[in-house]
């Protein structure tokens, strides 16, 4: 996979990201002005070229495009699955990534300072789809993939705003994006995460 965050530590500094990569140093300036733009830019094509025929993330990015996700704290897998989940059921939508990348951003900048983590949750670690807590399934699980996906820990094969995910926060009327930040917020705090969740459920 393209995990290019494990192997290019990276600093952003006042007129862009310093990439630094077998040695050598390699100056690319990512706009934090505009990345956004960017963002959409390298999604469009990710979702152009899937329905071209790419079939895995290797395939799918320059390496440019792969360095400028990994100077957000993004990775080629999680764009591919974003990518297929839309060209193959129009969900998420670009706005939808762009609001969950947006937080991850922010903490990967803010609290790890641009480094990226070296944990990689192993996948059976993660609380199985029919957990519960108070009687809700998925909800241990979906806590658990987004500090995951906060910190940039998971897995390849993990997907935070899976199908599976979606239709959970659908039924609890709560964005992707929301519930990361909620667990941004709380730093641990699963309890009240769970009871924010349970009193969104019931306004639903």
């Amino acid at each position: 996979m393209g995990w290019i965050g494990s192997f290019c530590a990276l600093r952003v500094c006042g007129k862009g990201t310093e990439y630094f990569s077998g040695g050598a140093t390699r100056i690319e300036h990512m706009s934090n002005y505009d990345y956004q733009k960017q963002l959409q830019k390298v999604w469009e094509h990710a979702v152009e070229v899937y329905r071209k025929g790419v079939s895995g993330p290797d395939e799918m990015f320059s390496e440019a495009q792969s360095a400028f996700l990994a100077s957000i704290g993004q990775n080629e897998q999680e764009m591919f699955d974003y990518a297929e989940d839309y060209a193959n059921g129009g969900d998420p939508a670009f706005g939808d990534v762009a609001a969950v990348a947006d937080i991850r951003r922010a903490y990967f900048l803010n609290v790890q300072d641009g480094k990226p983590s070296a944990r990689v949750i192993n996948p059976d670690a993660l609380p199985a789809k029919s957990a519960e807590v108070d009687g809700i399934a998925w909800l241990p699980r979906i806590i658990e993939k987004a500090k995951a996906k906060l910190r940039g820990e998971l897995h390849p094969s993990v997907m935070y705003g899976c199908a599976g995910d979606r239709a959970f926060l659908r039924r609890c009327d709560i964005h992707s994006a929301e519930l990361l930040r909620k667990v941004w917020e709380e730093d641990g705090n699963d309890a009240v995460v769970v009871r924010w969740v349970k009193e969104r459920m019931k306004r639903a």
